[in-house]
Parts: structure tokens; C-alpha cells; sequence
């Protein structure tokens, strides 16, 4: 097939049909692809080191998870237990850990997630993860700002004594309570992002730095006190599960929310001055210090006081207190505040990149890409975010934003599992062209003259014998058997490969078909057991026969060539990515309704934003695929027409 006839079969199947629209994938983000858009592509600032992306992967990470969530998880849902909790919620973020470093090498861009099922899986899964991480990033920044306020009123003695303009106040007759103060530092946070990336992590190093050796101080000196008091959290007789297995997962999948330090971490790839090194090492290592910390200091303060005495706003604080330190208490709420505010850094940080992001693509007004000449920031859309979060965060609780922002997270964990998956077994093998370079498609050097593979048999010129021509013929003749045999052979291989590529994608689609059935049977309890055996049998076989055939599978050789070359690369596929999207689907159907009927609310909205809006103004709205070799090529004409 010639290049003009993929042009107008591109431009069949890439209409306006909804189904072309959701499936549409983008090429990875490039200096190739910068260079010949026109100029229109605005760039980020390269100039983060290793250390301000640990230092923002940390920072990002310890926060709500320690110093909110501890007493209200324990209280209602693990008891004892809430180590166990934090251990599971660890694990399922290394599974995506590893995907995310990856991907992050390979397509080094701001967006995140949002990013890598773009080009992986498509258009409309990219839209719904992006719309996900912006319920993310916006509700966790208002939750971490909400559970700011009565740690900074311990410094006032209590939150009676806050002034009046920050104290928090009830609405007659809505049972609402507004607070003021958590709006207050976000926008003072947004002030700060605005000026600048490289200021931004440098204050944030300093908030981690005092953080880390806050946490220290709970280990070490609670440790102490809990052998003094003999742990007495852990002698009661309910026992180390007193709401069962059931109410530990589901703990696990509330305390999910304090491991989105390394998403964060991703969705500044662009800014990283050796993305390929840094962003995997970074991952892992803030990762590794925030699970240690979470564990350590879990385990010391369920056994510093039982665990439903914790006090569910301040559960360091008030365990330390009960046991006559009160001096340890401004220790704890200076570390407290200085976690919260990194970790409200974090959270606000990746947001407008994520808009920016959108909009690049076009699924947002453009608007949102605008980055400011002189800090190199999207300041516009920094300023529109931290508005919006402080009005949440002045109205919302947070016990009900916890359980959004978990959605957000392991929609995005496991997406990028699933393009982990898509990336080894079915990379893209054609890439959308540039509007711009559409007209260099029908250039003589780019087209497929069937003649030109036929053989010419003709008698060389001044050649007149007998014996000559005939053995002539007869190379021509041996010449053209060898072509037909090799163009067979082709052929064949190109079939093969083309039956093993639409094997990989079917088993890709039926292992989450069986997750998902697997998971949501096993976590359903008002069904009859009979039900609940069949359908766990059923999404049980689909998932493990699925698995084997990709284990089976040999893997694409075009992955070696896809994206940006070198970095990481993911472990154990199939079955580490597998083993990810089975974690996190188990822990999105342990939720509960409340918590999904609100997240289906804001996917409905997001659908009819892209529906009436994002879909018609994609940048891929009229492009058209080429393979990717060609593709190749018409760039490297495009080099020379324009030198």
C-alpha cells in the first residue's frame, strides 16, 4: 500500500466518528516533534537535579498520610493493623513505581499518566486519566490544606484561640464548616509556585529536610515510650484485626493517598535535566524513604495508645501528650506543618502542568499552555488551579476528599500499568503526521513504484551470442525465483506478526476483563456465595489464561525503538504490570458507593467536556498516520527543504 493510499484511508478512519476519535493516539513528545510545530510549543525550564526530584517526591509524599489519616484510618477501619496497611498501600505503588520509571524514560514530558495512555492506549482513556489526575491533584491539595489548620493551631493554644478571619466556622441550618486558613495557604502556596520551579524546590528541600528529622523524632523517641509502656495499643482484646481482613484492605486503599509522591515526580519529567538517570533513581529512592517512614512511625503510635483513643485530627500530637510530653508536642506540630506544606507544594505543582499538558493537545483551550517568558512556569494556569483548590478547600471536608483523590491515583497507576503492557506487546506502528508536513506525504523520494521491484530483462547492449542470452536468461530467471521467494517469506513474517500483535492486544483487554471481574466478585458481599464462587471462577480463568498466552508471547522488537532511548526498564512482564493492575483494581472497588457516586459525577462532567469540546479541537483532529519508518523519512525531507 503507497503513502497516499494511508493518507485517505487515515482520513476515512480518522473522521469524526466517535470511535476514531476515542482510539486517536499521539507520538511521544519530542525535540523533534517541538521543532515542527511551528514554534507554537512552549518548553519548561530543564533544571532539576536528582535531588530536587527526591526532595519533591518525598515532599510530596509524607504529609496527610502520617499526620491526618493515621488516627482516622486506625480509628474506623484497621486498628492495630494500620502497618499492614501502609505495607500493601507500598507495595501496589512499587508495582506502578516501576511502570512509571519505565515510561517516564521513554517519554520524558510533562503529563504523567495522562501522557503515557495518550500514546499507548488512546484519545478518550487519556482524557478520562488526565480528568482523574486533575480530581487528584486539586482535591488532595484542598485535603492536605484542610488537615493544615489544626496543626497550626496548636501553636495558638488550640483552634479556639485562632483568629477569627482563620478559625473554622459552621453554616447554620448546611452543616457545612468553612475554613478559612487552609484557603489561605493555598494561596500562598500558588504565590510561591508562580515564581519560579527552581525557587519552588529549594523551599521544598527545606520544608522535606525539616520533615524527615520531625519523623525521626517520632520514631525514636515514641519508640522509646512504647517499650516503656509495654506497646500497650497492641495488648487489646479485639485482637491485631478488630475490623477484620476486609476492613485492613480497605484501610490500605484510603492510606493509597499518601503515595502519590513519585506521579508528582513524573509529571515534572520535562523539567529534569537528565531524565533518562535521574527520574527512575529519584522515584525509587523517595519511595523507598516515604514506605519505611510511613511503617515506622505506624507502628509506634498505634502502640503508644490505643487505637480508638487516637484523636482523629492530631494522632501524634495527642499520643505524646498523653503520656506527660507536652514539650514534644510543638516538636511534632512544627514537623506536622512543615510535611503538610510540602506536601501541598506537590500536590498543587503538577496540576497546571497537567492542564498544560491537556492543552497542548488541544482538549483544553490553549489558554492553559501559556507558560510565562520569564519564569518559565504556566503561571495562568498555576493561578486558576490554586483558586479553584482554595475554594474546595474552604468548603469540603476532608474525610470525604481521601477517597476521591485514591480513585484519581489508582486510575492513573493503573493505566500506566496497562501501556507498560501495550508498550512491550503492541507499541504504536504508526505515528500521526504534523499538519504541516501532510503535503511532503506525496513526494516522489516517499513513493512505492511497484515497478521498480519488477526485474528488467533485457539483453546487454553489444552482447550477440547464443550461449550469452541464454545465460543471462537464466540469472534473470534464478535472480527473480530468489525476490519471489524473499517477498513470500516477507509476507508471511508480516502476517505472523501481525496475528501475534492482534493476540497480545486481545489477551491485554481479556487480562483486565478478569481482573476486573475477579476483583469486583471478591469484594462484593451482599451477593449469594454461589454467585460470588462463579464469578470469581469465571474472571479467575479469563485472567490466569490470559496471563499465560502473554507470558507466551514473544515480545515486540519495536520497543526497543520506541520514544527516547535508555533508562530503566521494567522487570518481570507480563507479570509485574499484571500483578499492578490486579492490586489497584482490588483496591478501587473497596471504596465504597459514596465515594464512587462523587467520582462519577466528575468523569460524567469530564466525558461531556471532551465530548463537546476536547474531541473536535484535538490537534489530532485531521492528522494522518504514516508508519513509522515513513514517517521518518518525511522528517528528514522536511530537514532538507529546510536547510
Amino acid at each position: 500500500m503507497g503513502v497516499s493510499d494511508m493518507q485517505s484511508n487515515g482520513n476515512a478512519n480518522e473522521g469524526f466518528s466517535f470511535r476514531s476519535c476515542v482510539f486517536r493516539r499521539k507520538q511521544v513528545d519530542s525535540l523533534r516533534v517541538s521543532s515542527h510545530s511551528g514554534g507554537q510549543t512552549q518548553q519548561l525550564a530543564k533544571i532539576l537535579s536528582v535531588v530536587d526530584i527526591i526532595a519533591i517526591g518525598v515532599g510530596a509524599t509524607i504529609g496527610a498520610g502520617v499526620y491526618i489519616l493515621v488516627g482516622t484510618v486506625a480509628r474506623e477501619q484497621t486498628g492495630p493493623a494500620l502497618t499492614v496497611s501502609f505495607f500493601i498501600a507500598g507495595i501496589a505503588a512499587a508495582l506502578s513505581a516501576f511502570c512509571y520509571a519505565e515510561l517516564v524514560c521513554r517519554c520524558p514530558s510533562a503529563g504523567s499518566a495522562y501522557h503515557y495512555t495518550y500514546i499507548c492506549i488512546g484519545e478518550g482513556a487519556a482524557w478520562l486519566v488526565g480528568w482523574a489526575l486533575i480530581l487528584e491533584y486539586t482535591i488532595g491539595g484542598s485535603a492536605i490544606a484542610r488537615g493544615l489548620t489544626p496543626n497550626l493551631a496548636l501553636f495558638f493554644g488550640g483552634q479556639d484561640n485562632l483568629p477569627s478571619y482563620l478559625a473554622r466556622h459552621s453554616i447554620p441550618g448546611l452543616g457545612i464548616v468553612v475554613d478559612p486558613c487552609a484557603a489561605v495557604l493555598i494561596l500562598v502556596v500558588t504565590l510561591l509556585l508562580c515564581i519560579g520551579i527552581k525557587e519552588s524546590s529549594f523551599a521544598q528541600t527545606v520544608v522535606t529536610t525539616v520533615n524527615v528529622f520531625g519523623m525521626l523524632f517520632i520514631i525514636i523517641v515514641g519508640g522509646y515510650l512504647a517499650f516503656k509502656t509495654e506497646w500497650i495499643g497492641y495488648e487489646l482484646p479485639s485482637g491485631y484485626f478488630p475490623f477484620g481482613v476486609n476492613g485492613m484492605l480497605a484501610g490500605s486503599a484510603v492510606v493509597f493517598f499518601s503515595f502519590i509522591g513519585f506521579d508528582v515526580v513524573a509529571s515534572t519529567a520535562e523539567e529534569v535535566k537528565n531524565p533518562q538517570r535521574d527520574l527512575p533513581l529519584g522515584i525509587g529512592v523517595a519511595l523507598s524513604i516515604c514506605c519505611i517512614l510511613y511503617m515506622l512511625v505506624s507502628v509506634v503510635i498505634v502502640g503508644l495508645v490505643p487505637y480508638y483513643a487516637l484523636d482523629p485530627d492530631t494522632p501524634i500530637s495527642s499520643a505524646f501528650a498523653s503520656h506527660g510530653m507536652q514539650w514534644a508536642v510543638y516538636i511534632i506540630t512544627t514537623g506536622a506543618v512543615t510535611a503538610l506544606c510540602a506536601s501541598l507544594m506537590g500536590s498543587l505543582l503538577p496540576q497546571p502542568r497537567m492542564f498544560m499538558a491537556m492543552a497542548r493537545d488541544g482538549l483544553l483551550p490553549s489558554f492553559f499552555s501559556d507558560i510565562n517568558a520569564r519564569t518559565q512556569v504556566p503561571v495562568k494556569s498555576t493561578v486558576i488551579i490554586g483558586i479553584l483548590a482554595a475554594a474546595l478547600a474552604f468548603f469540603m471536608d476532608v474525610s470525604q476528599l481521601a477517597g476521591m483523590v485514591s480513585v484519581g491515583t489508582l486510575l492513573a497507576f493503573t493505566s500506566v500499568a496497562v501501556s507498560v503492557l501495550v508498550l512491550r506487546y503492541v507499541p504504536p506502528n504508526e505515528v500521526p503526521l504534523q499538519p504541516s508536513l501532510q503535503q511532503l506525504i506525496d513526494s516522489p523520494s516517499l513513493q512505492f513504484n511497484s515497478d521498480s521491484q519488477e526485474i528488467v530483462y533485457q539483453n546487454p547492449k553489444g552482447s550477440h551470442s547464443n550461449y550469452d542470452l541464454s545465460q543471462h536468461l537464466l540469472d534473470n530467471i534464478g535472480t527473480s525465483i530468489g525476490c519471489m521467494l524473499l517477498r513470500k517469506h516477507m509476507a508471511q513474517g508480516e502476517h505472523n506478526e501481525q496475528k501475534r500483535r492482534k493476540i497480545a492486544a486481545w489477551n491485554i483487554a481479556l487480562v483486565c476483563v478478569g481482573v476486573f471481574v475477579l476483583a469486583s466478585a471478591a469484594s462484593v458481599e451482599n451477593i449469594p456465595s454461589i454467585l460470588r464462587f462463579t464469578l470469581c471462577t469465571v474472571g479467575g480463568a479469563i485472567f490466569l489464561c490470559s496471563l499465560i498466552v502473554l507470558a507466551c508471547l514473544a515480545q515486540d522488537n519495536a520497543r526497543h525503538s520506541f520514544g527516547h532511548s535508555g533508562g530503566f526498564v521494567c522487570p518481570f512482564v507480563p507479570f509485574l504490570p499484571v500483578a499492578c493492575i490486579l492490586v489497584n483494581t482490588y483496591l478501587l472497588v473497596n471504596l465504597g458507593a459514596g465515594t464512587w457516586f462523587r467520582v462519577s459525577i466528575w468523569l460524567l462532567i469530564g466525558a461531556l467536556v471532551y465530548l463537546f469540546y476536547g474531541r473536535t479541537h484535538s490537534s489530532l483532529k485531521n492528522a494522518v498516520y504514516v508508519p513509522t519508518a515513513h514517517a521518518d523519512e518525511i522528517y528528514r525531507t522536511s530537514s532538507d527543504l529546510l536547510a
